[in-house]
């Protein structure tokens, strides 16, 4: 009893399995399940999308803010195309339509073979689309004739013999069914593709070899094996810079939490880099010469690597991506940008390394030379960005000076792309490691009817440059502008300024102009010490503050008075300055009149470049670098594949159409036949009803009737 019960248990749990196993390989083989998979694909593909992939965190965490930076970051949707939970989709599409395929194909190669000769003539007889006729053929003339006329259709047939009568069973567009593998079979196979070309052989190779990203800084050749990928490793994609006369036989390829360092199966030697322009100024063709060595049988030979054309040597390519530069030499004139002093000193800098500046140059920070640019193809409309612009405590006040003074936040009109010569870029880091990003440019640039040097700035690198306008003097430097910013933060040339305007605005001829000097000279020193930023706001938005103390009715008029005062002030302290340092002074005139102008908005908006030093770049050695996209994609010929099948799966689909005809004829005792067609197909169309009856009416009057 024991063991007839042990043993039906037993019966009992193996078919549960089997039930259990059917229902899950139902379950994944089903077209809700697939659709399902396809709905999670495509959502996760409008993400990826949207939001850019693979982008520096910072730009993330500046974009989103802290919070909504760390919730993305929960599903990896930074690099959302190689996250696990995204080919662990890709991989249950592959299960799910192989099952399919396995499932479904077999019938559909056996259907199609098949002439379905297994009907009998009561079902014939319920088809929608029928005909009968009787003629005083034979039965075997009239089959010949039925053969060979249905045959000029198309369609294939094959005759069967039975109980007293004759079955022509006949298709045409078997091969519809094909449209359905192909379409199935071209979804493995690009996904399979996908996933050989995706991060997934590095993640195995990181399980399996304990490969650990590298997030340091060190020369390439001494970073240890662990962070290392070989050269058989399968597939990757990654980069590699290489300056004029270097070499490289490695390429980085970009993780999350740092790089991989992939080794080549050759070197690249860069001879040189050319780069082309159009008429316009823009280029048009960046090419590398390059010198490619191989390390297994020693083989040397040149190439040229273009943008479309590039080079491919032992499975992988490599691609002109773009340019850099290599490590160019700057000759550099850095200017205080606080204090009283405007004595200029000579600095040098290379791309890609430090400099420390000195505290007596500008304070205890570190000058991080990051890029260089022998040319810069810019729309000035956009670069006339005013760094006051970010300044959150500009108000009506402030900008209603404009009218007295112009505004360097004006839009500039001249909206023609122009090349306005090099610039270099680089960041300035003080000793708690916050820095700022700097881009100036070597020349003044033509906005707004005046020459000005433009000085970018931004906090991060998500942000756009905003430029502060520096004018030009009539020796096309900077010095006179320093010269006046100089000024007007010292106490003493301010008072002797302030002494010179008013006897300059107030002849000695009148009685009371001992008094009105005095007064004069109290204003002139106060707007003066307003404007210099003796407390801690200065400026136009010092200006407005101050202005706001008085009352609404007054505020129009007292601005109006301010600004002329303010105006003719900085004129004699110019002067004062520049007889400080032994110079001319300045002839009175209106080119000099709108140099003070701008000069003065130039040193309000100073305020908020948030630099110690100006460096001005005076002169380089330009060394060019190449940026090559290696690359090794197996995948890429079987997604290829996988794409033709599919094509060649979406047509059959949709334009071959599977049609099914049977002729059932019988003898009649007076000798003559009696015919019954019908006609099935998988779709009911107009042009299916009419090729219908096309045939109908041929075939019944090829044959004649009896009488």
């Amino acid at each position: 009893m024991t063991s007839e019960t042990e043993t039906n248990t037993g019966g009992w749990e193996l078919k549960t399995s089997r039930r259990w196993l059917a229902d899950a390989v139902e379950l994944l083989s089903s077209m809700r399940f697939a659709i399902s998979l396809l709905t999670l694909i495509s959502i996760a593909s409008i993400i990826g999308t949207v939001l850019k992939q693979n982008e520096p965190m910072p730009n993330y965490v500046n974009q989103f803010g802290p919070f909504w930076f760390e919730v993305f970051a929960k599903f990896n949707l930074y690099g959302l195309y190689s996250t696990w939970w995204f080919l662990l989709i890709m991989t249950f599409l592959v299960i799910s339509t192989s099952l399919c395929l396995i499932r479904n194909a077999p019938k559909m190669l056996k259907d199609m073979r098949s002439w379905r000769e297994n009907v009998r003539e009561q079902s014939l007889r319920n088809f929608h689309h029928k005909a009968e006729w009787q003629t005083k053929l034979s039965r075997v003339e009239l089959t010949t004739q039925t053969i060979a006329r249905i045959a000029a259709h198309g369609y294939k047939s094959k005759v069967v013999a039975k109980e007293n009568a004759t079955l022509i069973a006949a298709k045409q567009g078997a091969a519809n069914k094909w449209g359905y593998i192909f379409a199935h079979s071209s979804i493995i196979i690009i996904c399979i593709g996908g996933m050989l070309d995706s991060e997934l052989p590095i993640r195995i190779q990181k399980l399996i070899y304990d490969k650990t990203s590298f997030s340091g800084n060190g020369v390439i050749a001494q970073i240890p094996a662990q962070h290392r990928l070989g050269v058989g490793n399968p597939t990757f994609r990654g980069n590699t810079l290489i300056p004029e006369g270097s070499s490289s036989s490695t390429a980085i390829i970009p993780q999350q939490d740092g790089v991989l360092i992939q080794d080549l199966p050759f070197t690249i030697q860069l001879k040189r880099f050319v780069i082309d322009f159009y008429s316009t100024g823009m280029p048009k063709l960046f090419a590398s010469d390059v010198v490619v060595t191989d390390h297994e049988n020693g083989k040397v030979f040149a190439a040229t690597i273009k943008v479309n054309e590039p080079l491919i040597y032992r499975g992988v390519a490599v691609y002109q991506s773009s340019f850099e530069d290599g490590g160019s030499k700057l000759k550099l004139a850095g200017y205080p940008m606080q204090g009283v002093g405007h004595t200029s000193f000579t600095m040098q800098g290379e791309v890609g390394n430090t400099s420390p500046l000195d505290a007596d140059k500008g304070g205890d920070y570190t000058v991080e030379w990051s890029g260089f640019r022998p040319f810069n193809i810019e729309n000035m409309a956009q670069n006339g960005q005013d760094v006051r612009a970010v300044n959150p405590n500009k108000n009506f006040m402030a900008s209603s000076l404009d009218k007295h003074l112009g505004s360097a936040a004006k839009t500039a009109n001249n909206k023609d792309l122009k090349n306005v010569g090099p610039s270099m870029q680089y960041k300035l880091r003080d000793k708690n490691g916050q820095a700022r990003e700097y881009s100036n440019y070597m020349q003044p640039v033509l906005v707004d009817d005046a020459y000005v040097f433009l000085a970018g700035v931004r906090d991060s690198p998500s942000e756009p440059f905003r430029f502060l306008r520096i004018p030009a003097d009539d020796n096309d430097t900077v010095e006179e502008w320093m010269r006046l910013r100089a000024a007007i933060l010292n106490p003493d040339l301010r008072a002797l300024a302030a002494q010179r305007y008013a006897k300059r605005a107030l002849p000695t001829a009148r009685t009371d102009a001992s008094e009105l000097r005095a007064q004069l000279q109290a204003s002139s020193l106060k707007g003066l010490t307003i404007f210099g930023g003796d407390t801690e706001e200065a400026g136009y938005i010092a200006v407005s503050k101050f202005l706001e103390k008085i009352p609404e009715q007054d505020q129009e008029k007292a601005a109006d008075i301010f600004m002329k005062i303010l105006n003719g002030s900085l004129w004699d302290l110019w002067q004062v300055a520049r007889e400080k340092d032994g110079l001319k002074p300045i002839e009175a005139d209106e080119k000099h009149g709108r140099f003070l102008q701008l000069a003065t908005n130039a040193f309000s908006d100073a305020f908020f470049y948030g630099a110690p030093v100006y460096l001005q770049l005076q002169g380089f050695d330009e060394v060019k670098a190449s940026v090559l996209q290696v690359t090794r994609s197996p995948g890429k010929n079987i997604v290829y594949f996988g794409c033709l099948l599919l094509v060649l799966g979406v047509f059959s689909m949709f334009y071959i159409r599977e049609r099914r005809l049977w002729i059932w004829i019988k003898s009649e005792a007076d000798g003559g036949s009696h015919a019954l067609m019908a006609v099935s197909s998988q779709r009911k169309t107009l042009d299916f009803e009419k090729e219908f009856e096309v045939l109908k009416q041929q075939l019944l009057q090829s044959a004649p009737e009896r009488h």
